[in-house]
């Protein structure tokens, strides 16, 4: 086993989308829910990763073996008024991070996610931002991520 790591083209999407519905699932799942059955997210997904990948606001790095995706991370790349800890105002919000039940405690997440933060980089992000599942929570805090006490949501 070789795995080979390239950026996720439309060649691949389907089977990417396939894949992020299947990690929802699992986090719903991991949290005693099952997922809503009226809540169509591949018509949904293939809309979002179709437009943003036409204009560059989402990346997203994907270990193969060989032909098979064993590992997903994305990275949407937003932009707010800059404040004092983010002067250009550019955030990354990392997703989409996966890996294959029969490929994990291999690095892999590691490695697709230090793709994913290159990339936020590059772009020229102040911060990413992660809702993390309980599963990755060890990652993110390993890598440097710390938790925001501040962070609130109010669903619509």
């Amino acid at each position: 086993m070789e795995i080979v790591y390239k950026k996720l083209t439309y060649d691949e999407l389907d089977t990417f989308i396939d894949m992020r519905i299947k990690q929802l699932t699992e986090e719903y799942e991991s949290e005693g829910k099952r997922p809503p059955k009226n809540v169509d997210l591949r018509t949904s997904l293939n809309d979002f990763y179709h437009r943003h990948l036409e204009d560059n606001t989402f990346v997203s790095w994907l270990a193969m073996d060989g032909d098979k995706i064993v590992g997903t991370s994305g990275m949407s790349f937003v932009e707010k008024p800059p404040y004092f800890t983010c002067p250009t105002g550019r955030l990354g919000l990392l997703s989409s991070m996966f890996t294959d039940p029969d490929y994990r405690r291999m690095g892999i997440a590691k490695e697709l996610l230090d793709r994913v933060v290159n990339e936020a980089r590059v772009y020229g992000c102040g911060v990413v931002h992660i809702t993390a599942s309980d599963m990755g929570v060890k990652l993110y805090t390993a890598y440097g991520f710390k938790h925001n006490d501040n962070f609130m949501q109010y669903s619509l």
